[in-house]
């Protein structure tokens, strides 16, 4: 069985506790005083469990369905200021190929719901769960490197938190949806916490939540130069904006790809890795995951049908409600028969006996 709570519980207890403790009092107050109203308070009693019992709404499992399945996709993008680096692709920026690796996953898995987790100097989630694929082309469109002048450094574990409690949310939300995680980095860390072999365990509380997806890396070892973004079309990846430059050494800095810490994201998250070096040639990999065995393997996809048992306590408060009306109803006659005696006894009792004129008396004239 379980409790519905059709009223929120603290409410229930707020309405439930005084009644039960009124009525306690009342029966107590009859028994010391005899005055015969012990079953009336016991009715009343019984009508609050009743009305206790339709507010927490309990339900008994009826039935065992199968349920069709839904795919919650989270993208993962990182947007640090080594994403904008000319080695992919030939002398395309990284970002260029996450654009077109996202769209292609998104017309690949039509009817999904998609949430876009960014991270710059901070991670912020870009967009809740939606299906509506546009508002997701339209964000992948307009996809840009941090400003650089706000630029906090590379981390590539800087959304672990976000996702984590992005998937939670998910989860509770619509348990059985196949979560699927894709994750878009070049694995650089050169801020915050490393993630290969020395920090294993960094992204395992979001692993128990993802079914699928992967970790899809960016870049080349040799590396590559960035220009300088102010958040204007006239900055960043082909213009002839300032390259970033190397504090260190004075010279233009470069980013390199980092397939260790990339391997170690996906190795906890318990989904494939692959190298993107150029567009296309996803469809195997999104091919391959199937939603809807995914969700039969684990039993997601049959769920308890519960049926509503407070409607008795409903047919018992409308008799308990009948009983009381009826029991007002005599007590108020009774009152009230009571009153035209008393009212009839008290006019006779003042009018009292009366001698009729002329009798056993004289005139005021006296006697003839």
């Amino acid at each position: 069985m379980i409790l519905r709570w059709a009223w929120d519980w603290w409410l229930v207890l707020l309405i439930v506790l005084p009644l039960l403790a009124l009525c306690a009092h009342g029966l107590w107050r009859s028994r010391k005083s005899s005055d015969n109203t012990e079953w009336d308070w016991v009715r009343r009693a019984l009508m609050v469990l009743c009305l206790a019992t339709v507010m927490v709404a309990p339900a008994l499992p009826a039935a065992e369905t199968e349920v069709g399945t839904n795919a919650d996709v989270f993208f993962v993008v990182d947007r640090t200021g080594s994403m904008a680096a000319e080695d992919y692709d030939g002398e395309d920026p990284r970002l260029a190929g996450v654009r077109a690796d996202m769209a292609e996953i998104v017309e690949d898995m039509p009817g999904a719901r998609f949430s876009i987790i960014a991270f710059d100097s901070q991670a912020t989630s870009e967009l809740p769960l939606t299906s509506d694929g546009r508002a997701v082309r339209s964000w992948v469109d307009t996809l840009r490197q941090e400003v650089t002048y706000y630029s906090g450094g590379s981390s590539i574990d800087r959304p672990r938190q976000a996702l984590a409690e992005a998937l939670a949310r998910a989860q509770e939300a619509n348990p059985g949806n196949v979560r699927l995680v894709f994750m878009f980095s070049d694995g650089e860390n050169t801020s915050g916490d490393t993630t290969g072999q020395e920090a294993p365990g960094a992204w395992t509380d979001s692993a128990g939540l993802v079914d699928a997806g992967a970790v899809l890396g960016y870049g080349t070892s040799e590396g590559g130069t960035m220009r300088s973004y102010d958040g204007t079309d006239r900055t960043g990846p082909g213009t002839t904006s300032p390259l970033i430059m190397d504090d260190s050494t004075g010279e233009p800095a470069v980013s390199r790809y980092d397939e260790a810490n990339l391997l170690g994201v996906a190795d906890q998250l318990g989904v494939p890795f692959e190298h993107r070096v150029e567009p296309g040639g996803l469809e195997e990999l999104v091919g391959s995951i199937d939603i809807e065995e995914i969700a039969r393997e684990d039993g997601r996809q049959r769920v308890d049908v519960y049926r509503d048992a407070w409607w008795p306590a409903m047919y018992v408060l409308a008799a308990l409600m009948a009983w009381e009306a009826f029991a007002i109803a005599t007590r108020v006659r009774a009152t009230m028969t009571t009153g035209r005696q008393d009212r009839g006894t008290s006019t006779g009792e003042d009018a009292g006996p009366r001698t009729p004129a002329g009798i056993g008396g004289q005139s005021a004239g006296g006697t003839r």
